[in-house]
């Protein structure tokens, strides 16, 4: 839409949202849209729709859903998609769609020519369905909010740093590193040596399903910060098919101490740190 806001058709359609906004609330409330509230709050809430509704009628803005009168009706929006229990498509979203019915069949009742009718029936359904697009948008930014959330949680999970003996923690990595689970490992290794005054740190990759360049990289950058906290660090859990991929990838791992399994490298760290693990005659 185009037109400005002084067109006669326009400020014909604004006048109609204006007289008849009790009518229209009052329609509005008895829709599902808020069919779960009492009258006077379906009521408040409908009314604070329409305010938005008439603002960017007003302002020829029906199409933006960055307009301020859309910005307006977020708030309601927000707490209707919250207290939704259904919507379309089976999302939890309010079906919005159901306010377009009664506003245009209260706008079809006015006395005006069949241009108008038809302009404002188009002004108003374009209004109403930009609405329905913000109530999306807001679904889908929340959405993404929430998976990220959930993938901070998940590398946090994923990443937990053990304390095998005093001055030795061991972080287990599982499945496939990538930059954040590498970086949010990196954090939490850090941030325990530091805590505990570890002198081992144990990069256990045993679990790892493959290891190429770039997770070669992340294994040296944890370990040389873990050196730099003045912490040893040690990689195990090398396999026979890890070891030859590494050397078909000319991967140098430097001064970095391995061992094939977590267990030789806490033995290890245990010598570093100067015990000696003996078998006593009880064990026998």
């Amino acid at each position: 839409m185009t037109d400005d806001t002084t067109s006669p058709d326009r400020a014909r359609l604004v006048e109609f949202l204006e007289t008849h906004q009790d009518e229209i609330e009052r329609a509005w409330a008895e829709t599902p849209v808020f069919a779960s509230r009492n009258q006077d709050a379906a009521r408040e809430e409908a009314a604070a729709l329409l305010a938005g509704l008439q603002e960017v009628v007003r302002d020829s803005a029906e199409e933006d859903s960055l307009a301020e009168g859309f910005s307006t009706a977020r708030t309601v929006l927000g707490t209707l998609a919250a207290r939704s229990a259904g919507g379309p498509s089976g999302s939890n979203l309010p079906d919005v769609s159901a306010l377009k019915e009664p506003l245009l069949r209260l706008w079809a009742e006015q006395d005006v020519s069949r241009e108008v009718a038809h302009y404002g029936a188009m002004v108003l359904s374009t209004a109403l369905s930009t609405l329905r697009n913000v109530l999306l948008e807001m679904e889908l930014s929340a959405g993404a909010d929430t998976i990220l959330a959930q993938q901070e949680q998940l590398a946090e999970l994923s990443t937990p740093v053990v304390k095998m003996w005093d001055g030795i923690l061991a972080i287990p990595l599982i499945g496939t590193l990538d930059s954040m689970r590498s970086q949010a490992a990196t954090e939490s290794l850090l941030e325990e040596i530091a805590k505990q005054q570890a002198k081992v740190a144990i990069l256990d990759i045993t679990g790892v399903t493959a290891v190429d360049t770039l997770v070669a990289q992340h294994l040296l950058k944890t370990a040389m910060a873990a050196r730099l906290m003045g912490a040893e660090c040690i990689i195990s859990g090398i396999r026979p098919q890890i070891a030859q991929t590494m050397v078909q990838l000319g991967i140098d791992l430097g001064e970095v101490a391995t061992r094939s399994s977590l267990a030789d490298a806490f033995a290890y760290s245990l010598r570093r740190i100067g015990y000696s693990v003996v078998r006593t005659d009880e064990s026998r």
